[in-house]
């Protein structure tokens, strides 16, 4: 038995009601379960009941045995002192409030359906993945729609949050969040952490006072970066050097630049390399002043994706490092990693913008966004698509990425669409 389990048949209500009555034999009537709390303090807030003929009004408290009041020592904490009920799945010991009085206890044990949890119980220790998949395909839509959209609020809520958090560390400077948030981005998982770090060295602000000279962002980016202490000389990077040289000391970046081991190769594609990405940033930088305003007053996905396809210098079209030539041509960043910086970047800043301003067309966008863009392929999307799940667009990949990482791993198969209509 789990706790996650009564708060699920409490919320819901799923035991038997008839001749209801606590564990000291008083008439037992419930008005209303209550609101779930997600804090600190009793499971339940706002719950009626009537015990008797008198309605009380306050916290449920939910423990599997009786005695888990007194091991989490709800005793003595005044959260707790609003409590109207306890209810248990075995009631293994009267409970007292402090006044000395007794806790109305309700026991659960025998008063609900045994396959109930039988049905839960079959999900939650599920060796496989996805504790439903052998069963997905014959759910009904609704059950599997409804369970995708609520996956992919909850994972653009959880993304917005990080944005928005971000957001107040610049102190609200929009532009500075959007151009941290590309960087981060363009160094996509193995070298995200450099390149953000790279972005808080040099902030936008800087940028924007060199945009119309290309070769002194290539200087801040790559001198800041690290690479032109090590880079081998040829004619670009002795021009590098003599703008960093002096744009270095004209805003103070001695002593804070990265070092160049702090940048990962290995295991990666050339068309990937770290030095390829800032290269590709720098061009999309020059390319448009106020980033940020540009892909909010966007009114289509085509629009972003035309913003983050700039195509890098003449230097790095044909290097995927430096004093090394490539045999051909180096191409732009290509679209299937432009579509990646949207959903993972664009997407969740629209949606951030969107909640801050409460401006809902800008989440409407996003998901306009998502519906625009083709399915992602990676790992997780595989496993649904070994379950012969269809996945279209990138509202579906996002979606059941979301319902794998936050609901099928974590086994939260209560606070699944799916997995609480498999379980009823």
């Amino acid at each position: 038995m789990t706790e996650s389990f009564l708060h699920y048949i409490w919320q819901l209500q799923y035991f038997r009601k008839a001749d209801l009555q606590t564990s000291s034999g008083e008439t037992l009537q419930v008005l209303a379960p209550g609101i779930r709390n997600s804090d600190s303090g009793p499971d339940f807030s706002g719950a009626r009941i009537k015990i008797d003929n008198l309605e009380w009004r306050g916290s449920v408290e939910i423990h599997i045995h009786a005695s888990g009041w007194i091991d989490h020592k709800h005793s003595s904490d005044e959260a707790y002192e609003k409590v109207i009920l306890h209810v248990v799945w075995e009631n293994d010991k009267p409970i007292t409030r402090t006044d000395g009085t007794q806790m109305p206890t309700l026991e659960l044990k025998d008063k609900i359906e045994p396959g109930l949890w039988e049905r839960y119980k079959n999900l939650y220790v599920s060796t496989d993945l996805i504790p439903c998949g052998s069963r997905w395909n014959d759910l009904p839509d609704i059950h599997k729609l409804a369970a995708m959209d609520q996956a992919l609020m909850h994972r653009l809520e959880m993304k917005s949050a990080s944005v928005r958090e971000l957001l107040r560390q610049n102190d609200n400077n929009w532009e500075q969040t959007c151009y941290q948030l590309l960087c981060k981005n363009f160094g996509f998982t193995v070298n995200a952490d450099a390149m953000f770090r790279l972005s808080q060295i040099v902030p936008y602000t800087v940028i924007l006072k060199h945009v119309d000279k290309p070769i002194q962002i290539d200087a801040l980016l790559f001198g800041a970066a690290g690479y032109l202490e090590e880079a081998p000389d040829d004619e670009y990077v002795q021009l590098l050097r003599r703008e960093y040289d002096l744009l270095r000391r004209k805003y103070s970046l001695e002593g804070r630049q990265m070092s160049y081991s702090q940048w990962k190769f290995l295991r990666l594609r050339p068309a990937n390399f770290p030095t390829v990405r800032i290269a590709q940033l720098a061009a999309v930088l020059t390319r448009q002043q106020h980033v940020f305003s540009k892909i909010i007053d966007s009114k289509q996905c085509s629009d972003v994706v035309t913003l983050l396809s700039a195509q890098q210098s003449d230097y790095w079209q044909a290097h995927y490092r430096f004093g090394k030539s490539s045999k051909n041509p180096v191409a732009p960043m290509g679209l299937s990693s432009v579509q990646n910086v949207i959903i993972n970047s664009i997407v969740p800043m629209l949606v951030a913008y969107g909640k801050i301003h409460d401006e809902y067309s800008y989440i409407d966008l996003a998901i306009g966004f998502l519906n625009h863009l083709p399915a992602e392929n990676n790992k997780i999307i595989r496993q649904w698509l070994s379950l012969h799940v269809t996945i279209k667009t990138a509202f579906d990949s996002q979606a059941l990425t979301g319902l794998y990482k936050n609901f099928c791993m974590k086994r939260r198969c209560l606070d699944c669409r799916v997995g609480s209509w498999l379980i009823k």
